[in-house]
């Protein structure tokens, strides 16, 4: 389906205008592009679907890589590392693990907002689909989930933009202690890197 065109923030300086070339500059390497989230709980390797979703795939990466500004919790627009030290704010076992908030609250945006991108045959149907988080329709900004088990009630709503690995990675950082969906001691996002290589060859 075609993706809806959003309104740039007034002072976003880059009116909106951000592509998936801005956000690989400088990448070396060839192949499918990934991010390495190191967390406090062991490494996930995410190939991202930049066919898919390219707006979503160049936002994310824009951010990792510190090449698109965004609004930090003083309100003053940064080029910095957006994920480095953030956490999974959001934890519920068996559907999801929500991060990439700056804030850790679960409130924090980047300052702007990006299209959903729906893409054909698009579905929740497996552990570690790389989403965005939103707000309702075409609102999605900085902040991700990874799913932990099937979600068929997200269909349609949420952008998919990557799929995670391995699921020991993920199903520890769903197992953490939570009060209702909050996590009592958030596992950390430390360091996310984006790079280009060669698929891994099936066993």
């Amino acid at each position: 389906q075609p993706v809806a065109k959003v309104e740039p923030a007034a002072d976003d300086p880059l009116k909106g205008e951000f592509s998936l070339a801005d956000a690989t500059k400088g990448l070396t390497g060839k192949g499918p592009l990934f991010a390495e989230i190191k967390t406090s709980k062991g490494n996930l390797e995410c190939e991202l679907y930049e066919d898919k979703a390219p707006i979503t795939v160049a936002n994310f990466v824009g951010l990792a890589r510190g090449k698109r500004p965004w609004k930090n919790p003083d309100k003053k627009w940064v080029k910095k590392p957006g994920y480095d030290g953030t956490t999974f704010h959001r934890v519920v076992k068996g559907f999801m693990i929500q991060g990439g908030d700056p804030q850790g609250t679960g409130g924090g945006e980047p300052g702007y907002v990006i299209p959903d991108e729906i893409w054909e045959g698009a579905a929740h149907d497996q552990r570690g689909l790389l989403c965005m988080a939103n707000r309702g329709k075409n609102t999605n900004g900085m902040q991700f989930f990874i799913t932990d088990g099937a979600a068929p009630h997200l269909d349609g709503g949420y952008t998919i933009f990557g799929k995670c690995s391995p699921d020991s990675v993920i199903e520890q950082l769903a197992s953490v202690s939570v009060q209702g969906d909050r996590a009592v001691d958030p596992p950390k996002i430390e360091k996310v890197t984006i790079l280009r290589k060669p698929p891994a060859t099936k066993k």
